[in-house]
């Protein structure tokens, strides 16, 4: 079973969204990472049984708290029905570490420690690393397959592989969240934050869902990045640029969308409405993260976004050009390259823009198309409406839609 009928309620999408990944991790805490199907299922049950008793009886007046209570007595109900506590798990649990019946946890505090602690274990170097982040986002961030295949710009089969691969070495291995070894957190920390950064994208641009922003994803990558820089471990130069760039980008939250919910473009912003104590904070976490002589994506990222929170520099699209220079040949992305070819606009002109980005030639990508027909407005405006229809035609996110027949529309006036 899964949690994709929960999606069309908001409310019981909501708290599927928020609630789901952080029930999974302690779940599978307790059963270990080879039960994760049985994990999975007893909080989809709930789910379930929430939907069809709120419909009767009305939503209760703390709707998490009843499904986490759900969850727990059927998780207890499970354990008892086919001894599974004493046939497979008591062998690997300390005597201290066993709760009273009254306390399962799923306390605030274990939560936070438990969903962090199942990222790293689900980021087991027995799979891939790009498995390792399929499975990391399904299971824990709550991720549908066609999340995964867009955060990864790739098709719903190859993840469907992925995740099955995944899922069956950690069972097959009979994987147990336990105690890791330095060593071993510092070897798995750039799948984890790898796993975040994909996580906060998703919720700063979201390309299937009908919402353009889901702010709840965006405050959790920022608290489980936040909780990473806590800890001596984790605190290095790429966990701080990354957490600089969740600043940056989110401070920009608000006025990303309009009160109709269409996408508002970066120069059409209300800067009034830009949250200055973020900005400080990316500030203040990409000053440290620079101490070094270290330089990753995220630092080339967040110095890219440090410029978009500063618009009042008149040098800002050579300084944006410059690191997109330096980014694509650390990591190249067809979505970095669109962006480089936005900046180069802006320094050198729509027309040498133009030839850069149609050598990449990118047809099957709606951002491909949507800057192209942005490129175009100025020289030729019928191939402006070609692209933006062509974008069109592969957007799925309604707000995005919108703001491209908006221009369409435009255009055609």
């Amino acid at each position: 079973m899964t949690g994709q009928r929960f999606r069309n309620n908001s409310l019981l999408g909501d708290l599927f969204r928020q609630e789901y990944p952080k029930m999974t991790a302690v779940l599978c805490r307790r059963f270990g990472l080879e039960h994760i199907e049985i994990a999975e299922d007893i909080i989809s049950d709930a789910f379930l049984k929430a939907s069809e008793y709120w419909a009767v009886h009305g939503v209760p007046e703390n709707p998490a708290a009843w499904l986490y209570t759900v969850a727990k007595n059927k998780a207890k109900d499970h354990l008892k029905r086919i001894s599974l506590f004493e046939t497979r798990i008591a062998g690997h649990i300390k005597p201290d570490e066993e709760e009273a019946e009254s306390d399962f946890g799923f306390g605030s505090g274990y939560i936070g420690d438990s969903q962090l602690a199942m990222i790293f274990a689900v980021c087991d170097p027995g799979n891939s690393a790009q498995s390792q982040i399929c499975l990391a986002l399904q299971i824990l961030c709550g991720f549908s397959v066609e999340e995964i295949a867009n955060a990864f710009l790739t098709n719903l089969e190859t993840v469907k592989k992925r995740l099955y691969r995944a899922k069956t070495q950690l069972r097959d291995s009979r994987f147990q969240i336990r105690t890791l070894s330095a060593a071993s957190i510092q070897s798995r920390l750039d799948t984890v934050l790898k796993t975040l950064y994909l996580l906060f994208n998703e919720g700063y641009f979201s390309k299937t869902n009908d919402q353009l922003i889901r702010n709840e994803l965006c405050a959790e990558a920022m608290k489980l990045a936040l909780m990473l820089t806590d800890n001596p471990l984790t605190d290095n130069a790429q966990t701080k640029a990354l957490l600089a760039l969740m600043c940056y980008q989110g401070s920009r939250l608000e006025a990303r969308a309009a009160d109709t919910g269409e996408m508002v473009l970066f120069e059409e912003q209300d800067q009034s409405l830009w949250n200055q104590e973020l900005i400080e904070k990316g500030n203040y976490y990409l000053v440290n993260a620079c101490q070094g002589n270290e330089v990753s994506k995220y630092h080339l990222e967040a110095a890219i976004a440090y410029w978009h929170a500063h618009p009042a520099s008149p040098d800002r699209w050579r300084h944006i050009l410059q690191l997109y220079n330096q980014l694509i040949l650390i990591e190249y992305s067809p979505i970095a390259a669109l962006n480089r070819a936005f900046a180069l606009a802006r320094v050198y002109g729509h027309g040498k823009a133009i030839l850069e980005t149609e050598k990449l030639g990118l047809t099957g990508n709606d951002q491909y198309h949507k800057l192209l027909g942005y490129l175009y407005e100025v020289t030729d405006v019928g191939k402006a409406i070609d692209h933006y229809r062509l974008a069109l035609q592969l957007t799925r996110a309604s707000p995005a839609k919108q703001v491209l027949e908006r221009k369409i529309e435009a255009l055609n006036k």
